[in-house]
């Protein structure tokens, strides 16, 4: 078993084995959390002295929202709209493996760099994407890539919408 930063490391390299290992592991919950209010606090420091910035509290907690929401769909879309014969999975399974997705997001502090910090996030979140689609491809137990992005995509789109309402209201 690998330790904490091993995780971190192997899932941000796409290692599908360290997201087997979380998704069978329910004690890997509140890491993936951890990985998750990390990753938010490293795009909150990057994002100081903008005025788009939400702030760093209220970026966290928009982060864990977003990454509750957006695991909750997929697995409503991945279990019962899009699921494979051998799919198999609970929510928790699915927040363990998204929640290491968000390991590359940890070098979205990388974005304070003057010049090029809009660059590296654009960078970083293309790479969490790649992640979020291994954390789904293993998790839901499929034998096809283009059916856990096909997953994500779909996911997405409605946690966006409900994300910017949500933004709107507040």
């Amino acid at each position: 078993m690998a330790t904490f930063p091993e995780r971190i490391i192997k899932a941000a390299k796409l290692d599908s084995h360290v997201y087997e290992e979380v998704e069978a592991n329910p004690a890997a919950l509140s890491q993936a959390m951890l990985v998750v209010i990390l990753s938010s606090l490293a795009l909150g420091i990057a994002s100081v002295g903008r005025p788009d910035s939400p702030g760093l509290l209220a970026g966290t907690a928009f982060a864990l929202i977003t990454w509750f929401l957006w695991a909750y769909i997929t697995y409503f879309i991945g279990t019962r709209i899009l699921p494979m014969p051998q799919t198999h999975a609970t929510w928790g399974q699915l927040l363990r493996t998204t929640g290491f997705a968000a390991a590359p997001g940890i070098l979205r502090i990388l974005g304070i760099v003057p010049l090029f910090g809009s660059l590296i996030l654009w960078i970083i979140n293309i790479w969490m994407l790649a992640t979020m689609v291994i954390a789904v491809r293993q998790a839901l137990d499929y034998t096809n890539t283009f059916r856990a992005v096909t997953v994500c995509l779909i996911g997405w789109i409605p946690t966006v919408v409900v994300l910017a309402i949500l933004t709107s209201i507040l």
